[in-house]
C-alpha cells in the first residue's frame, strides 16, 4: 500500500519524483478529502473517489460539448501538470489552478480536429479547454461553478 489516504499508488506514477503525494501537498488533495470525509477509509474500501467521479464525469457530459468524446473516467492530476497559461481577450495572462494540488481530469480528443480538451475539476469549479500539442495555444471552452460546489 502507497501511505496515501485514497489508496492510489503513487509510487507508481512517473511523475511521482516532482509530486511525493498527498502528504507533501500544502492544500491537499480532494480524493483524500473525500475519503476522510468517509471515515478515512481508502477510496477503494468506501467507494468515494467512485461517487466523486461518476458526479463530474455527469457534469461534464452535461455541458453538451458537440465535438468532445463522451467522458467516462477521470484521473487524479497534478495541479503543475495541468495548470495552462491561458491569454485573456484584453491580453492578460493567467493560470487557473494552484501547482501544489490534486484535481481530477482527462484528455479528450476533440472530433475531427487535431487538438485536444483538457478537462479539469475541483470541488468547486469545472474547467474545460481546449489545446494543441503540448498544450500549446491553450484556449478556455468552460469554466463554471459545479452544481454541488
Amino acid at each position: 500500500m502507497s501511505g496515501t489516504i485514497c489508496g492510489i499508488h503513487c509510487e507508481e506514477c512517473g511523475l511521482n519524483a516532482q509530486c511525493k503525494g498527498c502528504a507533501a501537498l500544502k492544500e491537499g488533495c480532494m480524493i483524500a478529502r473525500c475519503c476522510q470525509q468517509r471515515g478515512n477509509m481508502s477510496c477503494a474500501e468506501c467507494g468515494g473517489v467512485c461517487e466523486l467521479k461518476a458526479r463530474l464525469i455527469e457534469e461534464f457530459n452535461a455541458l453538451g460539448i458537440e465535438d468532445m468524446e463522451t467522458v467516462t473516467d477521470l484521473n487524479a492530476l497534478k495541479g503543475s501538470f495541468v495548470n495552462l497559461e491561458y491569454t485573456l481577450p484584453g491580453g492578460q495572462r493567467i493560470r487557473i489552478w494552484d501547482d501544489e494540488r490534486i484535481y481530477l481530469g482527462n484528455q479528450m480528443h476533440k472530433k475531427g480536429s487535431e487538438r485536444c480538451y483538457g478537462l479539469t475539476a475541483d470541488e468547486r469549479m469545472l474547467l474545460v479547454c481546449e489545446y494543441g500539442d503540448g498544450g500549446t495555444d491553450a484556449e478556455i471552452v468552460v469554466y463554471k461553478r459545479r452544481h454541488d460546489g
